[in-house]
């Protein structure tokens, strides 16, 4: 008769034999020390505020209770992604009031753009810290952020030591503004592709420059469905037969895709350009325009219906954004108000998302599903071979 612990053992061995191989090669979750971050309102927490002041009210009202620098009620996808990695909010490079860097840092602006934009901020809401600029910023801070280090005392715990840059997550989440930016020159959906392989290329340079100076894990989002902003659908010239069947402004959205093709296809030429690097295309896109086609399902109402506004079809008056205020014998009074609750709509303020929806959409990025190669987030420093 067999003794029972070698059959067992028998029994064991033959169980680990059957397994998959693959089994045995799961690669390990990165944990990743620090996060950088580079974009425009869609992830700014607080550069553009620290530069001209912060947000008015409502905005933050949701999770920091007051105006937190961010184009929302609370948190936004960045804010989650940081969540994720196990790592606190990221600090604004330009905000110098309790900041706290150890953990990577955001250069991300509200109105950025990839190209410098022939205007300033006062004409036409476009922001002068380009990527080209966040880039700068970041190149300084990573030969500085060793010397202040150095000096000891409370600097020593509030920049990164110099190992976290190499084993970094490096997020992009920027282009939108390059889009618009043309649409307020008025120029045609035809005219603003003319320009967009301009815009990637100089995309492209910087993502390169960060490599040059050790990072290897990037995550890029491609850009969102512009036509489905309120913001789009009420101050552009849209006609019914332009109208999509999610009630989206096709020829708009055309443009986004047109410039997601052209991002992708620089990724697939980065991926040979620079061997080292893992590079992870997101798609956010479909995950935004999943939202607004699914709003009902999902427990959202209207899609174009937005929380922070006054007035107009969708809640939306280009001149009397969120936090608008007039004033009424001799007294400020906030006209552009938030909704009853701001969890039963998409858009915060006619450009930007909720809380609820950027929390959503997270949950749908965070596992790879909307990925390329489809990487969860915890691992996105695998290359893919």
């Amino acid at each position: 008769m067999v003794p029972i612990c070698k059959l067992v053992i028998g029994v064991t061995l033959l169980l680990l034999l059957l397994l998959p191989i693959s089994t045995f090669c799961l690669p390990a979750e990165c944990n990743f020390p620090a996060l950088f971050n580079f974009g425009d309102s869609n992830s700014d927490t607080g550069a553009l505020s620290a530069l001209f002041g912060q947000l008015p009210p409502p905005s933050g009202q949701t999770f920091f209770h007051s105006p937190a620098g961010r184009n929302s009620d609370g948190r936004l996808l960045i804010d989650f992604i940081a969540e994720g990695l196990g790592l606190p909010y990221l600090s604004p490079f330009l905000d110098s009031m309790g900041t706290n860097f150890s953990h990577g840092a955001n250069y991300a602006t509200a109105g950025s753009t990839i190209r410098r934009q022939n205007t300033t901020i006062f004409q036409s809401g476009y922001s002068p810290i380009s990527l080209d600029v966040q880039y700068a910023e970041f190149s300084d801070f990573f030969k500085r952020s060793p010397i202040i280090r150095d000096k000891g005392d409370v600097f020593k715990n509030l920049f990164p030591e110099n190992y976290k840059f190499s084993s970094a997550l490096y997020t992009f989440d920027i282009g939108q503004n390059d889009l618009t930016a043309g649409y307020k020159l008025n120029l045609t959906t035809e005219q603003v592709k003319l320009y967009v392989p301009d815009v990637i290329s100089q995309f492209t340079t910087i993502i390169k420059k960060v490599y040059a100076l050790g990072g290897r894990a990037f995550w890029i989002h491609n850009t969102g469905p512009v036509g489905c902003l309120p913001y789009i659908m009420d101050t552009r010239l849209i006609t019914a037969a332009q109208v999509d069947p999610q009630g989206c402004a096709a020829p708009f959205n055309g443009v986004s895709q047109f410039f997601n093709q052209k991002l992708k296809e620089a990724v697939t030429q980065l991926r040979k350009q620079l061997p080292s690097a893992a590079i992870t295309y997101v798609d956010i896109y479909s995950v935004k325009y999943s939202l607004v086609a699914q709003a009902k399902k999902l427990g959202f109402d209207d899609p174009f219906l937005v929380c922070c506004g006054h007035g107009g079809k969708y809640n939306f008056n280009n001149k009397r954004r969120c936090g608008s205020t007039r004033m009424v014998k001799g007294k400020e009074i906030l006209i552009a108000k938030s909704c009853k609750d701001p969890s039963s709509r998409i858009s915060w303020d006619g450009i930007h998302f909720t809380e609820a929806a950027n929390r959503w959409m997270y949950s749908q990025i965070a596992d790879g599903a909307f990925s390329d190669p489809p990487v969860p987030l915890k691992m996105a420093c695998h290359r893919n071979k």
